[in-house]
This record gives C-alpha cells, structure tokens and sequence, in this order.
C-alpha cells in the first residue's frame, strides 16, 4: 500500500522538544531516532510546499500535570526555557505552524487539539489528510491522532517518526490508533 501526500495533506509533528529527549526533564528512551525520519517528511513536505505544524508543551512554572502540584509528571516543558525548545536537530522550515498547548497552569493537554486553534488553522488550509510523527506515542501522539480521527481527518500516523516511553503501552497505544481509524504506515509506504 502507497499512501499519497495531495495539496490537502499537512504533516504534523508532535512534542520534539529537548525535555522529550534524552537528557531532557521527561525523557524518551531514544526519543531521538525520530529526529531523521522527521527531518526526511520535513524536507518532502516544504519541497511540495505543503503545510507543516509542530505542537508543543508550553507550561506555566506551577502547571497542573507537575508532581509539585499533586500531576504525574516531573516539570518539564516551562515555556521560554532551554527545556520547552525543539530538538536542536530537527529542521523547522520559516514556515512552520506552531501549537502550544497546556498553556494554562489548570488544564492538561496531551492533543494538540485540545485548547489549542489547530483545527481551525487545519480546516482554513483546507486540510483532509494528516500525517503524523512525535513523542511520546502513548500520551501526546496518540491523544492527537485521536482527537483528529474524531473530527473526521484522515490520519496516517508514520511509525519510524514515533516514539513511545514503554514498549508495551506503545504496542497497545498503536493497536488502539489502529482501531480508531489511523492508519499506521512505514515512510517508504509514503507517497509523494
């Protein structure tokens, strides 16, 4: 199967932040492996002109999902710090969208849907088709492959530019993808 990228698809790159990464304040094991299969739709996608939206984890200091305030996760993410930047590797194009979310200090965000503009930037552009790579494939990956589903987007969910924490929950977040309605599809699958 051959999956084509048309003038109404938008790839969407999810989280690659340096917090995500190894190293960072939440890490990914590996989390990085993405960065050049990211880079490769990256460079397709800005050669054919097509869009291009990276969400990102942009909490306040005393954001709720921080175990300091009772959250499960350690802080990470704070917006204007080294943390919350992307991956210094990943190549942004001038052009690039970008999402926040979790911006409120009392509102958890794992899709880049929820609290956020993206589908009516996506619905603007005249978006159908949604091609999606990031971290971490069990939390924010999946919840906005979701979420797009559920609005009725085409989804490809491209599986070397995903990563998850635990191999388990990401065979299980896949498998739930997968049941929704996503299709999970290797790069060399993509056509442009």
């Amino acid at each position: 199967m051959r999956l084509a990228v048309t003038r109404s698809s938008c790839l969407i790159v999810v989280d690659v932040q340096r917090d995500f990464m190894p190293g960072g304040a939440l890490p990914v094991p590996q989390g990085d492996i993405i960065i050049d299969p990211l880079n490769r739709l990256i460079e397709l996608f800005s050669s054919k002109g097509l869009s291009i939206v990276f969400t990102r984890d942009w909490h306040p200091r005393d954001h709720i999902s921080f175990s300091d305030r009772g959250g499960p996760w350690p802080p990470h993410c704070v917006m204007n710090t080294s943390g919350a930047e992307f991956h210094p590797n990943l190549r942004a194009p001038h052009n690039v969208v970008i999402i926040s979310k979790g911006t409120e200090r009392d509102k958890e965000a794992y899709s880049g849907f929820q609290g956020t503009n993206l589908h009516d930037i996506l619905l603007e552009k005249g978006i159908k088709r949604l091609f999606i790579g990031g971290v971490a494939t069990e939390y924010c990956v999946k919840s906005t492959v979701l979420d797009a589903l559920e609005i009725g987007f085409e989804t490809i969910v491209v599986e070397e530019a995903i990563k998850g924490i635990r191999r388990e929950d990401e065979i299980r977040a896949k498998e739930e993808m997968i049941d929704s309605g996503a299709i999970l599809a290797s790069i060399n699958e993509i056509k442009f």
